[in-house]
């Protein structure tokens, strides 16, 4: 059994870009764009990549940044309907008070990473 927990805040959002380019399911319309491959973590959260749908790319969903110990995914659309799927997923969640709002979805572990894939979700179909 592993006793150790990925916390790596890069390593995670590596995990969370190929679960997405990999689900040939509901999420096979996300793309990751604008990846930087040499991002270097911050304590406040350097910009790795972002989210778009195929059908519109220039319209950015979602934000992931990356932290010490964890990813933020900062969400631009349907912020609400993210904030209720990733709260139900048991992420950790919180407003943005910025003009239009955003939800901060915050991912602390490699094993969180499955569960943030239900908020992109919500993401395609608020577009689509």
């Amino acid at each position: 059994m592993v006793e150790e927990r990925l916390t790596d805040g890069v390593r995670i959002a590596q995990l969370l870009a190929s679960e997405v380019t990999g689900d040939r399911g509901r999420l096979r319309a996300l793309d990751v764009t604008d990846a930087d491959p040499d991002v270097e973590p911050t304590p406040d959260g350097a910009l790795a990549y972002g989210f778009a749908s195929e059908r519109d790319p220039a319209t950015r969903l979602a934000d992931v940044y990356v932290h010490p110990d964890r990813v933020r995914i900062e969400v631009r659309v349907a912020p609400d309907a993210a904030a209720d799927a990733a709260t139900a997923a048991g992420l950790r969640v919180r407003p943005k008070a910025v003009r239009p709002p955003r939800t901060l979805v915050f991912v602390e572990s490699g094993a969180q990473v499955k569960r943030a894939l239900p908020t992109l979700e919500t993401l395609l179909e608020h577009v689509e």
